[in-house]
């Protein structure tokens, strides 16, 4: 079976390292294996001191290495949303800008390039590196994918972009394929907006069928895991916490933790031994609060991680004692369980503090907020009828009770 593993955690904290010294192990042991960058600021190409294309590049035996470009997959694979959106933004954005500018310039011209003049819009990035994600999966050319992505935030924000998304398309596109038709000739000649072509819609259709079907690709908790690196720094373990409890809010399965950056004990040097203590407080916090958990420590060496004899001291050093690639279900997904009066739905939640969590119901959806993030958890059809009546969160559980 193919397996996927994705890390993520701080801006700076070493996930390329650990990435792709997980990705050598893999290819040692005899399993075909990519390595590939979702982050926009790649950096697998320096890790590994070479040169890279926009395809996947082979650095060892069984062995490559693919630094996604979004833009290179959406004019290859989504041409007619991409010229769709070079037309509309020429039309209007675009072509008011430089007109705009001619005027200031006093030359009377304009001059426009359309989408390429503003570049790639904002979350089209992060949209296309999952779609790329999902082909590599099913061109069944590798064993093992590891994804290096973007600090927490946005991998967070690539990790939720499916559900999301498919919880637009399923309530808006069947409306707006017909609204497509009505309006087009409306909004072109009143408006002098260009609506979307059948082609268009159709690439969009596919997209939202793409990405349904990667949702459940990432959320296969047989198939995909996730893995977060940490220091051991206050600022770098608290939003460590947060990142595993929001992983956990949208359902996605983390098993194991990194720290990394370790100072080796018996320095010598007065220097460093407020960091030494301070580290080994923080260590202990991160295996206190992940106890749940395999834990692996990666020490701060002494040259810089750059190429694969760099890169292999962490293989030797940490992860050849271990089988890491052994991945399982560490907490189920969320639950329906019949009470005597209605139903109870359990989610995991850990790290939170219940003043931060808030929750409503929203026709066929329940929406879930924890701090800045939330989920809607469509219902069965079976409590489309009932209603929440309460909640509790215990045990590092949210409880909510329905009723009739």
């Amino acid at each position: 079976m193919q397996k996927i593993y994705i890390f993520t955690g701080k801006g700076g904290v070493g996930k390329s390292s650990v990435a792709a010294a997980h990705a050598i192990k893999s290819a040692q042991e005899g399993k075909r294996t990519l390595l590939m960058s979702t982050d926009m600021a790649h950096n697998l190409g320096d890790i590994f001191v070479r040169k890279l294309g926009r395809e996947p590049e082979n650095v060892l035996p069984n062995l490559d290495i693919y630094e996604i470009d979004p833009e290179y997959v959406m004019r290859n694979e989504f041409s007619f949303i991409m010229e769709y959106l070079g037309k509309l933004l020429s039309e209007n954005v675009v072509h008011k800008s430089a007109q705009a500018q001619a005027e200031k310039k006093g030359t009377g011209k304009t001059e426009s390039n359309g989408l390429l003049e503003l570049g790639m819009m904002p979350g089209m990035e992060e949209l296309f590196s999952l779609l790329k994600i999902l082909d590599v999966y099913h061109s069944k050319k590798y064993d093992r994918l590891m994804v290096d992505c973007a600090p927490t935030g946005e991998t967070l924000s690539l990790l939720k972009f499916p559900e999301l998304l498919s919880w637009y398309m399923e309530k808006i596109f069947p409306i707006g394929k017909v609204g497509v038709r009505v309006l087009a000739p409306i909004t072109k000649a009143v408006l002098k907006v260009e609506m979307p072509n059948k082609h268009a819609m159709n690439d969009i259709e596919k997209m939202y069928l793409k990405l349904a079907e990667l949702e459940e690709l990432l959320k296969d908790r047989d198939i995909t895991c996730v893995r977060i690196v940490t220091t051991p720094e206050k600022m770098v373990v608290e939003e460590t916490k947060r990142n595993y409890m929001y992983l956990n809010l949208y359902h996605f399965n983390t098993d194991a933790v990194y720290i990394n950056r370790i100072l080796p004990p018996g320095i010598g040097n007065a220097f460093f031994a407020q960091w030494l203590e301070i580290q080994q407080e923080y260590i202990a916090q991160i295996k206190e609060c992940f106890a749940a958990l395999p834990v692996y420590e990666i020490p701060w060496y002494d040259e810089e991680l750059k190429g694969v004899r760099a890169i292999q001291r962490i293989v030797d050093d940490v992860l050849a004692c271990t089988d890491v690639f052994v991945s399982g279900a560490v907490m189920e997904r969320e639950t329906f369980i019949q009470t005597q009066d209605g139903y109870m739905l359990e989610m995991y939640l850990p790290g939170v503090d219940k003043e931060d969590i808030d929750l409503y119901q929203s026709a066929a959806d329940l929406i879930v907020k924890v701090g800045n993030f939330k989920r809607n958890i469509p219902l069965p059809n079976i409590l489309r009828s009932y209603t929440v009546a309460g909640a509790k969160y215990e045990e590092e559980k949210l409880h909510i009770h329905f009723v009739p």
